[in-house]
């Protein structure tokens, strides 16, 4: 006996065997239970989510005889009746199938209006089913207008279309619509596992959700992909094999790129792309993948509690949800998509990925300077310390500062005397003043001295990682009772407030006091916390450097001599 495909031999014979379509089968079962049987009805949706497959189960509930052949019209046909077993075989005379792709002409529908004009053969009802009916041409439509609204008792029609909105309007209002929604993944994957499990058939769970999330809502295509990979891994799917089926991009790839871009890394950005390229994975491929870790590390900011913990993924998002704030997952969200539409007006694929990415890099990262790399036990953050005074010009300041750029825009270019005598300070190119230290709103207070120099300890014995790491930093201490072992933060960030957060960080205080801990978080913004204490640091440090560029001598001299000269404040670096 021939091999029959998976997406044939699993396809559903009955509303209960409807897989991820539970508005519309229950819809269809409540008005076939209640005899309230409409003329047409028209299915849209996706290829692949079902609307042919609901167009015979319900030709076989208007048709079944039942077991014994005394039946009616049921929301449960019985599969075992002449119509039922020949509706499932399409070899049913009362029930049609058009396919408008290739049979969209007048003369197609013609010859089945003439067919209308008969009454049923063998069943209780015709049913005409016309796939792809957005398909038909302008004269088709009109052509079955008069039957489709005025049908007689006898005759059915469904239409299926995966493009409404080339419907005609006079067709739409004279039928009951349903749309059949995309399987969402965890669904497409359950479905695959018990198909496969019933096929005896070895599936890695992880591969299972690559082929979940390869089907985009199609469960045809899901199966269709499991055939696929049942050749390709001989037998049994595994996630390597899965993956190199689909060209899929491996997910440590897309954690690479995020927690370089997290921390503002160009070089471990630019290392990771090389490896892309060395592994022969498609920028396109990597973008998709990227972007599906970005909605995964959103979720992961607004509702951490909703994630899987037993999918391995997991892990790393939650790690990178830490390292990156939401309104910049969100925004390179929104990179990541625009740029797999920019991929092929790039002079090469990888050039285009490349670019994509960078364009983070010309947003500061929230909170001030690269941050370590993301993930449990990751480097500690350095702590800031007081900048010593500036001990005369920058030349010679205690402060190492990075040079800034002068505009010599509309200046004599043949003269560069005072350029030429200052060479280490790069001291050529354009600029206009603007200031690049914001305003850091921080208030000191005797808790807050306390819990800096907490923080600061704990992070240096590397007993924080990801989210309490990143609450502890952002959180202000408003009260402490030792004698009870009470302490209470409060913090803005509703993903930091979580029980799991909290209590990760109660178990790190308590090791590091060497006593109980009894930790109390609540809402509210913070005004003395780690960050905007590192954050008023950077401020000051910034300040001062401009400061000591200013007052130099020869930066002076150049700017008296180029009236259009200007100091960038963004170009000088304290170190």
């Amino acid at each position: 006996m021939s091999y029959v495909v998976l997406a044939r031999k699993y396809r559903p014979r009955s509303f209960a065997q409807m897989v991820g379509q539970d508005a519309v089968v229950r819809a269809l079962t409540h008005a076939l239970e209640q005899r309230r049987l409409h003329h047409a009805y028209l299915f849209t949706g996706t290829r692949g989510v079902g609307k042919t497959t609901v167009s015979r189960i319900l030709a076989k509930s208007l048709n079944c005889t039942g077991p014994d052949g005394s039946g009616g019209v049921t929301a449960t046909p019985c599969g075992t009746c002449q119509a039922c077993t020949e509706i499932d075989a399409d070899r049913y005379l009362d029930y049609v199938e058009l396919d408008a792709a290739s049979n969209r002409g007048i003369d197609e529908i013609r010859d089945l209006l003439e067919r209308a004009a008969y009454k049923p053969v063998v069943g209780r009802f015709k049913v005409f089913m016309i796939d792809e009916a957005h398909q038909l041409t302008k004269e088709s439509f009109n052509a079955l207008l008069k039957t489709l609204e005025e049908p007689p008792e006898y005759l059915k029609f469904v239409l299926a279309t995966t493009d409404p909105e080339k419907m005609l309007p006079t067709v739409l209002s004279r039928c009951l619509q349903f749309n059949l929604r995309p399987i969402a993944p965890d669904v497409v994957q359950q479905h695959l596992e018990q198909v496969l499990a019933s096929e005896g058939v070895s599936a890695q769970p992880a591969a299972l959700r690559l082929l979940a999330r390869a089907a985009r809502g199609s469960m045809r295509d899901a199966l269709s992909l499991a055939d696929q990979a049942i050749a390709y891994g001989g037998g049994a799917i595994d996630e390597a094999g899965v993956r190199a089926m689909l060209g899929a991009v491996d997910r440590d790839h897309a954690e690479r790129l995020v927690d370089a871009l997290a921390r503002r890394d160009g070089a471990a950005l630019l290392a990771a792309i090389d490896r892309l390229r060395e592994a022969g994975h498609s920028a396109a491929a990597t973008l998709e993948e990227i972007a599906s870790l970005l909605q995964q590390m959103a979720v992961a900011q607004a509702v951490p509690e909703v994630l899987d913990d037993a999918d391995p993924d997991t892990a790393g998002v939650r790690r990178l949800a830490a390292a990156l704030a939401p309104d910049e997952t969100q925004l390179l969200y929104s990179i990541v998509l625009h740029g797999r539409g920019e991929l092929g007006l790039a002079p090469d694929e990888y050039a285009g990925l490349t670019m994509t990415l960078l364009r983070l890099f010309a947003v500061p990262p929230a909170g001030g300077p690269p941050r370590p790399a993301a993930g449990e036990g990751g480097a500690a953050r350095p702590a800031a310390r007081p900048m010593p005074a500036a001990a005369g010009a920058a030349a010679s300041a205690r402060v190492p500062v990075t040079g800034p750029l002068v505009d010599r825009h509309n200046a004599d270019a043949s003269d560069d005397a005072a350029a030429q005598a200052a060479p280490a300070r790069s001291l050529p190119a354009a600029v206009r003043e603007r200031s690049a230290t914001p305003d850091v709103a921080h208030v000191a207070t005797p808790l807050g001295d306390r819990w800096a120099a907490l923080v600061d300890a704990l992070d240096g014995a590397q007993r924080l990682a990801a989210l309490p790491r990143e609450l502890a930093l952002q959180a202000e201490l408003v009260a402490v009772d030792d004698a009870a072992g009470r302490w209470r933060l409060r913090v803005e960030r509703e993903s930091l407030r979580t029980a799991p957060v909290r209590e990760k960080l109660q178990a790190a205080l308590a090791e590091h006091l060497g006593r109980a801990v009894r930790l109390e978080v609540e809402a509210g913004v913070a005004h003395d916390s780690p960050a905007l204490r590192e954050a008023a640091e950077r401020a000051r440090r910034q300040a001062e450097a401009e400061r000591i560029i200013r007052g130099d001598p020869l930066v002076q001299q150049i700017l008296a001599q180029y009236e259009t000269a200007r100091i960038v404040p963004g170009s000088i670096k304290p170190h």
